[in-house]
Formats: structure tokens, sequence, C-alpha cells
């Protein structure tokens, strides 16, 4: 018998699940565990999305975090850094690696890398971190003094990191602490004694698999391969990794559509009731970027531009019942909400509870300013 469920209950489930209702506990690593790894190409965000889901958290913690190895920080899904933990980070890189988008024509002919360049740069940087510190300029010239890898000089420059990536894939480097405001590599295990190393990619399947369904559930299987890679690897491959998994997971009905969750989590999901809290949450929340900005869902589809903005920036939320219903910013002293005025009316007593929330993580007495656009 199909278990047929409602979006307001997937949503307060998910809303539990990633540790907004009720507020967690839980230390900030595994925050970050829990939520697969948190996006961290902005600093700030990444340590917000943590700290707001985590009471009587402190700021800087996620930096002890990282300097005590307990986190790393890498470029990971999607091909953008991510704060991960040291125990199961490397299941998602190892996804990530088994595309091998760096042996596409494409790469080969732009950046004039074969596999034997591959090798050579490979070995060049696993030998010049080893056990080391290095700044991404020493790295740079590290590779540039190798003849088969001169011509790459302007790329290494460029400030993307295009061809750092697959080497993070595969374990390779990581990043280390700043030095002055130089970004620093070094190996996964210099970074963390916890590291544990980057498995074949059907035994890491698993692992992200369930983690992932344990925090954005019920997915479907093209919800997954966005989060994942973004087409880095084939939906067939995908689904033979779910096929894999067999009674681990179920297949169940939200008004109308087919989606995967846990097997262990049906009963919870089915005792769920909606939910009505209202929470405020950085940009790049993986509370919309684990099912993807283009899930109407979580955010209506005529709003999605208002989130998902230009060059891949992903603004602040307001989250009620388990809906974006509108955006945030702060401008001084004044923490400014653009609520969306088909959400309905704005709950104003939950508005200003959570705002006060913020303005303590914060350390900042901001003070309210609701627009209904």
């Amino acid at each position: 018998m199909t278990v047929r469920l409602t979006w307001p209950q997937v949503l307060a489930w998910r809303m539990r699940r990633q540790l907004l209702e009720p507020i967690g506990k839980s230390s900030a690593p595994a925050v970050v565990r829990r939520l697969c790894g948190v996006q961290a190409q902005v600093a700030s965000s990444a340590e917000l999305a943590v700290r707001v889901r985590r009471q009587g958290s402190r700021r800087g913690e996620v930096a002890r975090a990282l300097s005590e190895g307990r986190l790393i920080k890498t470029w990971a899904m999607r091909g953008t850094l991510h704060l991960l933990t040291p125990e199961d980070g490397g299941a998602v890189l190892s996804l990530m690696a088994s595309g091998r988008s760096w042996e596409l024509p494409s790469w080969e002919r732009y950046f004039r890398m074969s596999s034997k360049h591959w090798d050579v740069l490979r070995d060049t940087v696993r030998e010049a971190l080893d056990g080391k510190v290095m700044t991404r300029e020493e790295v740079n010239a590290a590779i540039v003094a190798q003849r088969k890898l001169r011509h790459l000089d302007d790329e290494l420059r460029s400030g993307w990191g295009t061809l750092f990536k697959p080497l993070a894939w595969q374990g390779e480097l990581c990043f280390g602490p700043m030095r002055g405001n130089r970004v620093t590599f070094m190996r996964p295990e210099t970074a963390s004694a916890r590291w544990a190393g980057v498995p074949e990619p059907d035994d890491a399947a698993p692992t992200v698999i369930v983690a992932y369904l344990g925090a954005y559930g019920p997915a479907t299987i093209d919800n997954f391969r966005n989060w994942l890679s973004r087409g880095r690897v084939s939906a067939k491959q995908i689904r033979s990794w779910f096929k894999a998994l067999g009674a681990r997971i179920a297949e169940i009905e939200v008004e109308g559509e087919r989606r995967y969750v846990l097997a262990k989590d049906l009963s919870e999901l089915a005792s769920s009731k909606p939910t009505t809290a209202v929470r405020l949450l950085p940009g790049f929340d993986q509370y919309v970027l684990g099912p993807g900005t283009e899930d109407g869902h979580i955010i209506p589809a005529k709003r999605r531009t208002a989130v998902s903005k230009q060059a891949g920036w992903i603004a602040p939320i307001v989250v009620a019942g388990g809906s974006v219903t509108g955006t945030w910013d702060v401008d001084g002293e004044r923490l400014r909400i653009d609520w969306f005025k088909e959400s309905g009316a704005p709950p104003r007593g939950k508005l200003a509870t959570e705002i006060e929330r913020i303005s303590a993580i914060l350390g900042r007495d901001l003070r309210p300013q609701v627009k209904i656009v």
C-alpha cells in the first residue's frame, strides 16, 4: 500500500530534521553532518547557517572546529566550497570524482590536459603538500615548475580554482587556515586526524544517499542529482545507486508526486503535523540548496529570482510553515524583510521573536522593517 503525505507534513518533518523546529542542541560538526555539508564560499553565511540551528551558539565556533580538525573545508557538491566532516566528507567527494568531468574532451581541449598531464599535476600537488600548509601561490609555483604544466600558469592565477577541484574530489587537497588574506591548501589527512579517506563510489553512495534523504526527503533522483553535481554524475549511475539500497528506501506519494524516503522514517513522516514556525535563514542556506531552488514546493516559482539571483547568489530567506515566504537583509541596525504578499499577512509576533533571536546571534540590536512585496 502506497503511503500518501501532504506537503505541509513533509516540510514540517524537514524543519525538524534540519534542526530548525525545534532548534537543535548538536555541536557545529554534528549540524554540518546532519545537513550533508554546508556551502561555505561566504564564510559568514556558513557560520550563521550552523548557528541558527544551535541553541546557545558562539561566534567563531566553525573556525574553531576547522582549526581542531573536526571540520574540513573543500570544493565538494556542484563544485562549490563546502564545510564537511572529515569522517564522512570523503564519501561525497568520491561521488563527485566518479563523474570524472576532467576527462571530458571539452576539458582536455580547453586546458590542454591529457590524462598524463593530470597524473603529473596530481603527483606534483601531492608531493608539494606532503605534511605542509602552502599558500595557493606557492602551490601554483610548484605546478608550473613542471615543464609539462607550464602552460597552466595563467589559468592557475585566475582565482576560480577549476583545476584544483578534481584534486579536491580525489582527496588530494583541502583548504588550510588563512595566512593573512591568502588562501592556503593542505592535504585532508594533515588537516584532520579524523580524515577517513575517499572510498570507492559504490561504497560511498549508500552513505551519501541515506544522509541526503534523512535531511531532504522525500526527494526525487533529480533532486539528489542536482544537489550533488548538476549533471557531472549521470542519472543512470545515480539510479543504480538508489536501486542498490533495496529495502532501505521506499517510494511514497506526496500530493500525487512519487518520491523516495528512508524506510525507517516512514512512520515519523506519516505522523508529522504541519508547523507554523518562522525562521530567518542566511544566504546559501541548505534548506533551499538541498532540494534545489527550482523546487516550487519550497520557493514559489514566481519568486525564484528573488531568492536565486545573478552569479549564483542565494539570498537570505524567511521560512514560515516550511515554505519560503520572503527574503531579508541587514542595513545598519535595521533588519529589512520583503514579505511575499501571496503568503498572507505577516505573522508579526513570530517574526519579532525570530528577529530577537537573530539579533542575539549577531550581537546587534536590530529593528525590524517589514515590507509587503
